[in-house]
């Protein structure tokens, strides 16, 4: 849709993406993803000429996208919460990593619009927690907010940056870490 044709709550939550320094999307995991009304948010905020559709398309660049873009110099990172246990998540888990499981948003949804993405903080087995436990995790998260200007991001590869084949955005030969695969192929050393 044209920047012309937006709602107006569309165009309010669009500006207040430029105006933010740091963006956090927190939400329960759900089937494996995001809820279906966060995702909804997503699917309209995120319109062609705001999120995607924008930049140069030639031989030498495609696109200002995964590390360009609109929302290049702001950081954005996820607060998940949920109900299995951390070890669900694991790379050896039933569920896989949770980095793997959530770099659709993180990968797709953060640092294609130009996001410089934080790891993500996740509590697990939240609808277990006792008091204690709430509050250890209420403490960590605490600590983990304080310290955002000087927590490391992932470190994407940035398509223009010269480590993808344009036009296909293959990953050139020879760019991977040892014994790396999937989507780890898309993190510099």
């Amino acid at each position: 849709m044209a920047a012309h044709q937006l709602t107006e709550d569309v165009q309010a939550e669009q500006e207040k993406l430029l105006w933010a320094d740091m963006v956090i999307l927190q939400f329960p995991l759900w089937w494996f993803g995001m809820p279906a009304i966060l995702k909804g948010w997503v699917d309209r905020v995120y319109a062609c000429g705001f999120a995607y559709g924008v930049g140069e398309h030639s031989d030498k660049r495609w696109g200002d996208r995964y590390g360009e873009g609109k929302m290049a110099g702001k950081r954005a990172m996820l607060v998940v919460t949920a109900g299995g246990w951390q070890e669900h998540y694991s790379q050896r888990g039933i569920n896989g990593s949770i980095d793997d499981l959530l770099f659709p948003i993180t990968h797709g949804i953060l640092f294609y619009p130009g996001f410089t993405v934080l790891p993500s903080f996740v509590a697990y087995r939240v609808d277990r927690f006792n008091e204690q436990q709430f509050d250890a995790t209420a403490k960590e998260l605490r600590e983990r907010m304080r310290t955002l200007e000087s927590t490391a991001p992932i470190a994407y590869r940035k398509q223009n940056g010269g480590d993808y084949v344009i036009p296909t955005m293959e990953l050139k030969a020879g760019l991977e870490r040892p014994n790396t695969t999937g989507f780890d192929l898309h993190i510099k050393a």
